[in-house]
């Protein structure tokens, strides 16, 4: 017993350490900017654009917050510093690489203005230095990183990834999938399965267009679709489990590690695995993973099947709502004793 709660010690006090390196990066951000700068890249907490995202490149969708380009090198430096400290390894290189298919779309489309790289926004709500609650997004065209801070809590929904080709087919980077193993270990799942559990896992002939909550602020559960994690055998649950943590993999490796055991204990058994449209890799596919606290949508239809949008999504915890939620119900309590 002693030893359990020396190691839960530890691992709290890292989480702290690492909460103060995060929140010192957004500081360390802030400070390197002008006036100017800093009054497009810091906004109100209460800023009505905090909870709006969208993942269209920057001259279909104006946003807040400033942009990648109007920074010089110094603060570039810091700009990359501020993302490395919220994502894992795995999050920060995904990240980088999705940035760099606009180079592959300007030389496809011929058009370097609405395909650029530097296009992708910061934007600051509250001050870092001195409030309890605050948050940041980095955000452009097929990226959308929410991160809401309360106090030693952090969330990190609506968190979404897209690519666009979802595979390289031309030039010195032909062959190139960036977000391979969300597509590969679901066809590996929906191939694994036996006639009976297809038919509870495909609920729709054909493919959607787009992920279902698009860009929605707040999501609700969608309707109970696709098979039961409890009815699959041991190895399809590893290969949906995989999966799940594919999608975790992008946040801090201790934080992805603690989401995915409270997922295993507390509502494992009852995550749905749906399943619409082909199970034909080069032809129009989407699925969807629902449990009872999160969601994840992954869906490849547009370009002829080489266009992949994936979101996660936390039904309370989106934009760190839950976690404000018990903030200040804690704080009344403080205040009541």
């Amino acid at each position: 017993m002693i030893r359990l709660i020396v190691i839960s010690i530890c691992v709290h006090l890292l989480s702290i350490s690492s909460l103060n390196s995060q929140t010192n990066a957004a500081i360390s951000f802030l400070d390197a900017l002008n006036e100017e700068q800093k009054e497009k890249a810091n906004l109100m907490f209460d800023d009505s654009n905090r909870e709006t995202w969208h993942y269209l490149p920057a001259v279909s969708f104006k946003r807040e917050g400033i942009a990648l380009f109007e920074l010089n090198e110094q603060q570039k430096i810091l700009a990359t510093n501020l993302l490395k400290s919220y994502l894992s390894e795995v999050g920060y290189i995904k990240t980088q690489k999705i940035i760099s298919l606009e180079n592959v779309l300007a030389e496809i489309s011929g058009d370097p203005i609405y395909r650029d790289p530097l296009k992708y926004y910061i934007t600051i709500y509250g001050d870092p230095k001195k409030d309890n609650i605050w948050s940041w997004s980095f955000e452009g065209h097929h990226i959308s990183l929410n991160f809401t801070i309360a106090e030693d809590k952090t969330s990190f929904s609506p968190r979404f990834l897209g690519t666009n080709p979802a595979m390289i087919k031309n030039g010195k980077r032909k062959g190139e999938r960036v977000l391979n193993k969300e597509e590969d270990l679901a066809f590996k799942l929906i191939t694994s399965m036996n006639g009976e559990q297809k038919k509870q896992t495909i609920f729709k002939e054909n493919s959607f267009l787009e992920i279902i909550t698009a860009n929605k602020s707040e999501v609700i559960k969608l309707k109970p679709v696709g098979i039961d994690a409890k009815s699959l055998n041991k190895n399809q649950q590893n290969i949906l489990k995989a999966i799940i943590e594919e999608y975790l993999s992008t946040i801090p490796t201790e934080l992805a590690k603690e989401r995915l055991r409270a997922i295993n204990i507390a509502e494992f058994n009852d995550i749905k695995f749906g399943w619409a449209g082909s199970t034909d890799i080069t032809k129009g596919h989407y699925y969807r993973i629902q449990g009872d606290t999160f969601l994840i949508e992954f869906d490849n239809t547009q370009n002829k099947a080489n266009h992949i949008h994936t979101v996660w999504r936390d039904f309370n915890g989106d934009f760190g709502r839950d976690l404000i939620k018990e903030h200040y119900e804690q704080a009344e309590h403080h205040k009541q004793d």
